[in-house]
């Protein structure tokens, strides 16, 4: 019974999800943006602060295109900047308030070149992902 519940549970993976090997599907390699809160700025002084995106369950973090979209609002006078994998906010905040806003992140991952079909495949199933961020100006 087990053995036919595990072999349900496979196929069911290969029908309902679009990767193209289930071991990619099982490891979930996918990227992800930190649970964050973020510093209290106060206004005409200087801020800063920052994150790390990373790739779930893979080492080689580093292998991977990264591509950030902000939708939401900064505080007048701080930007985000980009390096790399870094998200940095910095700058001085001109009015107090609470800011909301949502981090977009898409991922090019690693191509990998299979001699068999003489093509490049990428190892990942979900290469997108979001999160919520408030940033309070005093």
């Amino acid at each position: 019974m087990k053995n036919t519940l595990s072999l349900l549970f496979f196929l069911s993976i290969i029908i309902f999800t679009g990767c193209e090997s289930i071991l990619e599907c099982v490891i979930n390699r996918s990227p992800e943006l930190p649970d964050k809160s973020f510093t209290v700025g106060y206004r005409q002084q200087m801020y800063y602060d920052e994150f790390e995106a990373q790739i779930k369950n893979d080492p080689h973090d580093d292998s991977y295109g990264y591509n950030f979209e902000l939708e939401g609002t900064l505080p007048e006078g701080v930007s985000m900047t980009i390096d790399y994998r870094i998200v940095r906010f910095e700058g001085m905040p001109q009015n107090q308030g609470i800011y909301d806003f949502t981090i977009f992140l898409y991922v090019d991952p690693p191509l990998s070149y299979d001699e068999e079909t003489e093509d490049y495949e990428d190892s990942m199933c979900i290469t997108s992902t979001s999160k919520n961020y408030t940033i309070i100006i005093e």
